[in-house]
Formats: C-alpha cells, structure tokens, sequence
C-alpha cells in the first residue's frame, strides 16, 4: 500500500478512536444533564450503551426523556448502518405493547428506528460540509393502536467532522509585483487558503503555508500567508518576473493534514537605478554652411536601461565655442538629441565646431542623490557652399521729393558674394512689386533711379524689392526690400472744407454770424497748415458781408446791415480768396452761396423759396396748393365733359347682324388727314399688324363660336376698338358668308433692290428669262439664282 493511503487510514482510525472517548461520557452522563422538556409523570427514557447504563437510568423515577445531543461520524462507509443511539421510555417494562417513532429532519430516509429496542442507526454516509445537524422528534405510541402514550420530544443528531476536505486557495493564481532593489522583508502580497472542515474541532481546518519554489528570493510568512521579499539587490534589468508556489497544509501542518497550493507571479517594477549612456563619447557631423535655420544637423542619443518615464532624458549644450550657433532639443518618441542650426554659419568666418552635450534624466530616485547625467563631445565640420548675394541691410529706407524730375538718383543698394571666389553682382527690380515701372535700377552699382513722376497725395509709400544675382550663377539670387517715401512740396492750393451753403434770414442783426468756413490743404507740410482768408479785391468795400479771422484756420462770415429782402435778392455770392504758408504759397478762390430766407422770432429757417412774394397778399402756401389743386380739377372735368359731347354712343337696332345696322352720326369724317378716327397705317403697313389675318375668300375651318356680347358704356364708346371686336368676330365666324373679300398687295417690303419678283409682271415664261442676274446681287441670292438657272438638259427633264 502507498505511504500516502497508510497515513490517510491511521489518521481515520486515530478519528474514530477521538470520537469514541468523546462519546461514550456523555452517553453515560446523560442522565444526570437535567430534566427533559417533557412534562409527562408517567415514565422515564434514557440513551444508553449497555445493560448497567439502562438500569442505573431507570433507577431514577419519573424523568420522562433525558438525553442530550447525539453524534455520528461523517464519512462512515462500512457494511453495516452505523448505530448512533438508543432510546428508552420507562414504559417499556415487562411485555408491555409500545413501539418507538421517529419523525424530523432525516427520519426513514438517512435516519431508522428500530420499533421495539429504540435504536436509531445512519443508513446513509453523512458529510458534514452539507449538513452539520439534524433535528428530529421521538415518541412512544401503542403498537396496536398506534395511540401515542408520551408527548413527542425533541433532539438533535450532529455529523461529527473528519479531515476531508484539502485547503483551497479561491482567489488564486496570482499577480503581484514589488519595486526592484527593495529590503528584505519588503511585503509583495498576501494569499488565503480556506478549509472547509470543522475550525471548532480539532485541527482540521488550521491552516499552516510555505513556499514551494521561489527561494531564495521570497519567503512567505506560515500564519498569515504574506510573502515578502528574502533576497538583497533584485534588480529588474538582471530579472523582471518570479514564479513563486505556495502551499496551504490543515492539521496544523503535522503529518497527514491535507494541502493545496497556488502560484503567484511576482513582476518587479521599474526604478531610475541607471543613468543615461551615450553609445559613442565622440560624434562629428559635417554641415553645409547654407543649411536653413531651425533644420537639423545631426542626432546624438543617451541609452537607458529603465524603461518608461525613467528612461526618457533631456539634452542640452553645456559647453562649446559656438557662440549661440546651434542647439538641441529632445525628441520625445525617439529620445534622441535632435542638433539644429540656430543662426547662419559662414564657412568663410568659421569652419569648425566643438560642443559638449549632456543628458539628464527627467525623473530621479530619492534615495539615488540627485538626477543621472553623462555627456559626449560633439565635432561639426562647416562646409564650404555656393552662397547667394548678401545685402548689407535687409532693408533699405530711401525718400525723394514728388514731382521729382525722371532719372533723379533716388538711392543705391548693395550686395555682394560672401563666397572666397567673390562673383561680380548684378542688381534688379522685381516688376511684381513695380507694376507701373516708376522705378529704374541699375545692374552693375544698384543704382535707383526715378522713370515716372510722383505724386504724394496719389501714394505717400512705395514698396518694391530688388534681386540681387551673381554673375556665373544665375540660380543664386537673394532679396532687399527697398521702402521709398515720397517727401511733400507745396504743389496742392487749399480749398473749401465741403460745399457750404448759408442762410441769412430776413430780420437777421448787423454782426450775425452767417457761416463759419474752414479750409483743408492736401499737402503735408512739416510745420502744420495755416490759411489766410480775405474777400476778392472788388468785393473788399461790399455793404453786404464782411470776414472774421477766428484764429483756428477758419473764419466766420457776418453780415452788415440787415435789410435783407427775398423780393430784393434771393441769393449773394461771396468769393473768398484762401492762400496756405508754403513755399512758395498756393492759393484759390473759392465762392460761398448765401440765401436769404424767412425766419422765425428764435432765427429758426422757415423758408427760402418764392412763396415771399405771394406772402404779403395774406395767402400761405397750403391755401394756394389748395387753389392750384381746384383749377386743376376743373379742367379735367372741362376736358371729360368736351370728349363725350363730342364721341356719342353708338345705336344698334338689332345685335344679331351687324352688318345690316345702319349707324347713323353727325360728326363728319376729316377726309385722309383724319387720324384720329381710325389709324389708316395699320391696313397699309403689315409691319404694324400683329398675328395672323384670316383670309375671307375662303371658308375658316373653325368652329362655330357664338358671339359674346360687346358691352360698351354708356357714357362713351371707343370706335376704333368697337370696330376691331366686330371685324374679329365676323373674320372667326364660319356661318357668314364672305360679302367682301378685297386682299391689298401694293405693299412689297422695304429696301429691296431687286423690284418685284412677281410673274404677273411679265409675258414670258420662265424658260425664255435670264436670272444669272440674281448671282450678281450677293450672297443673299446666289441659292435663288442656281435655283432659276438651271441647265437645258435640266429644263427637258
């Protein structure tokens, strides 16, 4: 037999043995626990093992049931039912006629009573881990009758627990991790291990862990499973994962307890334990001296072996001869040491460089004394490049004076080629920024000349921008903005403000202000504008007006008397002469209209028109708009009353047959130069007649349409639309018949050259006429003439 199996049965039969002493007491000493529940006086009952039991029980009067709890050993699985107890009333005496019954939780089916002795045997195997206890209910009853004899009384069957259940670790496998480089002792993670047997009774369920595999860099605590770290210096970039078993063994660890295990796998976490390490102490690159500013020249790059945030570091320059020239930035997805130009380098100034870069880490252990750092030399060779022009300035600010004369030297740009061949320069203008050519340069000194007059009221700046290109390469080229101001001179005569317009009223004061003028200059001079104002040498001595300086560039017109009258004069006119300070000066003259008008008491302008002279009649302007609007009135109903005394309405008699109507009137025609009763053109003129014309010589195949009445008013009728709504419906009536039908072909058309075609006109025929003719009138009637002269074999066809 296996060690295994000999050490599971020792500890069975060392159970059972454990079960027997703990029973066997308290299957004697139940008699003496006390009285039952039951409160019959007639007998007594009593659990025992033997004979003597029972008689020493049964000694004792008048105790009815008296037992405690009973116990039965879970797994038992042997041939027979395992007995678990004995029940006994004191009414089995004798031959007396009395069976046992058992009623409650189990009875008959795990649990059976013999009838006549009261012994109750587990039929079944029992696991606690199901059901721990059992509750059932006893009594004694006639066997005959079945009539019970006691009152039923309770009790309880508890399984009692063995060591079969093995500790099991619920929550397992695992995961746990713990920084690299921590102490002995360090705590990584705690596992649990439970049991399902009895924690009350005996060990089975006591629990003691070890550590199966994972020394000697773990240990784990026996009590409360918490494994820590066992070993110094466990560094993750050597190791980074553990595979660490754990073992969970009952009956308190001792020989044949029932285990179980579990794994945990232990990830050691990253620290900033290692500084950043160039790959080369020493790093040259070669740059081209007309490399852009802000491109890259080279890439250095610091290692780490910690991975994360503790791996990324930053770059700089600590030391170096390059004079602000370059400087490095971090690349953040590549953690490289990107190296860029920060001004222009000049292979002719400089042609080498030597850098000193440091890396640093960003993050920094507490306990590692400040942040790590390594350098590397960095060498950058400049190397010589085909350069374009340079500018002695970049911009170039130039003035001239407008109205300057063509071919004035306005100013001159230099460049030159930086390169050691030193190439000649030729200069140009950009037209792009020169549309209108009022600039010249010229190509060998960079000269700029005027080519167009300026004006500074038109643009007061001109922008343009000059190339400069070197002579053996034309591809080298670079560019100055050149800004020309156009300077002022006194070429612009000041004038008027705006268009002013004055009012005087009529009982205006001597010495009313009438209009105060100002005056604007287009011109700018450097030392401000001031206008002199005065009256034209014939208007000096006008009784009229008169002008006052107001010591701000303008003046105040005041009138001198006031006996102005609208019926006198309506309107003034007052030349003012204003001369600006210039140099020389320019002046203008400039009129303001004055108007005389008619005012309120408060100076409040009511009126400038003519109504003045119709005011002293005693009549305001709304009485004669009110007169002129009566007369008006009544000539159009004069000119009503004339029309229709003059067109009185037709009289039809019978409106069935127009035709047949004699209409009589008295208004005799005018003859042909009568055009106003009818408009005779319109039968001579197609041009003037719109849409189709029936023809009347034959039948319209039109359906009948009856007639729809003409309703002309009463007070006038116009003839000439009468006449046309009856020539319509007689032309579109098929039922009448066709008293006349004269057709007019006396008109041809206009501007033909060729006369009538017509074959009325002539007695040949058409085979004895010529009409190669019509080919000589154009292009318009060559069809015309192939179509007519056609050959004689054609005419015999």
């Amino acid at each position: 037999m296996p060690k295994r199996s000999e050490e599971m049965l020792v500890d069975l039969w060392m159970s059972l043995l454990l079960v027997w002493i703990t029973c066997v007491p308290c299957v004697t000493m139940t008699p003496i626990m006390g009285p039952s529940k039951s409160t019959q006086t007639g007998g007594s009952a009593a659990v025992a093992s033997g004979p003597g039991e029972g008689q020493r029980l049964l000694s004792r009067a008048k105790r009815g049931w008296v037992w405690n709890q009973m116990f039965v050993l879970e797994e038992f699985s042997g041939p027979d039912p395992i007995l678990v107890g004995r029940l006994h009333t004191d009414l089995d005496v004798g031959g007396k006629n009395i069976k046992y019954v058992l009623a409650g939780e189990g009875a008959g089916t795990i649990f059976a009573i013999n009838e006549l002795t009261g012994d109750i045997h587990a039929m079944k195997r029992l696991d606690r881990e199901e059901k721990a206890e059992y509750t059932l209910t006893a009594q004694v009853v006639n066997a005959d009758t079945d009539e019970p004899l006691e009152p039923p009384s309770e009790f309880i069957i508890k399984v009692q627990d063995i060591n079969d259940n093995p500790p099991q670790f619920n929550e397992g496998p695992y995961q746990a991790s713990v920084p690299e480089m921590s102490a002995v002792g360090t705590p990584v993670t705690r596992v649990t291990a439970t049991d399902a047997d009895d924690p009350v009774y005996g060990n089975s369920a006591k629990l003691v862990y070890s550590i199966l595999e994972g020394q000697p860099y773990f240990s784990v605590d026996p009590n409360s499973a918490t494994i820590k770290i066992a070993l110094h210096g466990m560094d993750r970039e050597m190791r980074e994962e553990y595979l660490v078993v754990i073992q969970a063994k009952d009956m308190g660890g001792h020989m044949g307890g029932l285990s179980g295990t579990t794994t945990v796998t232990v990830t050691l976490t990253d620290i900033n334990d290692n500084p950043p390490k160039f790959s080369k102490s020493l790093y040259e690159f070669v740059i081209p001296e007309d490399l852009p500013i802000g491109k890259m020249g080279g890439k250095v790059k610091a290692n780490d072996r910690d991975i994360g945030e503790n791996a990324k570091s930053t770059y700089s320059i600590i030391e170096g001869d390059d004079q602000g020239m370059f400087e490095i930035i971090t690349d953040a997805q590549t953690q490289e040491g990107i190296l860029r130009l920060k001004k222009p380098i000049d292979y002719e100034s400089k042609r080498a460089y030597t850098l000193k870069v440091e890396a640093t880490n960003i993050r920094s252990e507490p306990s590692s004394g400040g942040p790590f750092k390594d350098t590397a030399t960095v060498k950058i060779v400049v190397e010589d490049a085909d350069e374009p022009p340079v500018f002695f300035k970049p911009v170039y600010l130039l003035e001239v004076n407008e109205n300057a004369p063509i071919n004035t030297v306005i100013g001159t740009v230099t460049a030159r080629d930086p390169d050691s061949t030193g190439s000649l320069v030729r200069y140009f203008i950009d037209r792009h920024t020169d549309l209108e050519r009022q600039f010249n340069i010229n190509v060998d000194d960079g000269k700029i000349t005027l080519a167009k007059p300026l004006d500074r009221e038109t643009d007061m700046w001109h922008n343009i921008t000059v190339t400069a290109t070197e002579v053996r390469n034309h591809s080298q080229i670079s560019r100055a903005i050149v800004a020309i101001r156009v300077m002022d001179i006194n070429d612009n005569a000041p004038e008027f403000a705006t268009e002013y317009e004055a009012f005087l009223c009529e009982n205006g004061k001597p010495g009313q202000v009438i209009q105060t003028v100002s005056a604007v200059d287009k011109d700018d001079p450097i030392q401000g504008h001031y206008f002199d104002y005065r009256l034209v040498p014939e208007m000096l001595n006008n009784p009229n007006f008169t002008i006052k300086n107001n010591q701000d560039n303008s003046i105040s017109v005041l009138a001198k008397h006031d006996t102005f009258r609208r019926q006198k004069q309506e309107m003034y006119f007052l030349p003012i002469i204003v001369t600006d300070n210039g140099n020389p000066p320019m002046s203008s003259t400039n009129t303001l209209t004055i108007r005389v008008c008619g005012c309120s008491k408060d100076g409040i302008v009511q009126s400038c028109n003519v109504e003045a002279y119709v005011l002293p009649i005693g009549l305001s302007m709304g009485a004669l708009i009110a007169i002129l609007a009566c007369i008006i009135l009544l000539l159009v109903v004069l000119f009503v009353t004339l029309r229709r005394h003059k067109n009185e309405p037709l009289i039809i008699k019978d409106d069935e047959d127009v035709r047949e109507n004699i209409i009589r009137y008295d208004d005799e025609g005018g003859g042909e130069e009568d055009t106003e009763a009818f408009d005779i053109a319109t039968l001579q003129n197609p041009d003037g007649i719109n849409g189709y014309l029936p023809r009347k010589d034959i039948k319209p195949d039109l359906q009948f349409m009856p007639r729809a009445g003409q309703h002309s008013g009463p007070n006038g009728v116009d003839v000439d639309e009468f006449i046309n709504v009856r020539l319509h419906e007689a032309d579109n009536d098929p039922t009448a018949p066709p008293y006349d039908s004269i057709q007019i072909y006396g008109y041809e058309g206009r501007g033909s050259i060729a006369g009538s075609l017509s074959s009325l006109e002539t007695a040949s025929s058409d085979s004895d006429q010529n009409y190669d003719y019509l080919r000589e009138w154009g292009p318009r009637f060559r069809r015309l003439g192939e179509l007519y002269s056609v050959g004689e074999s054609d005419r015999e066809t």
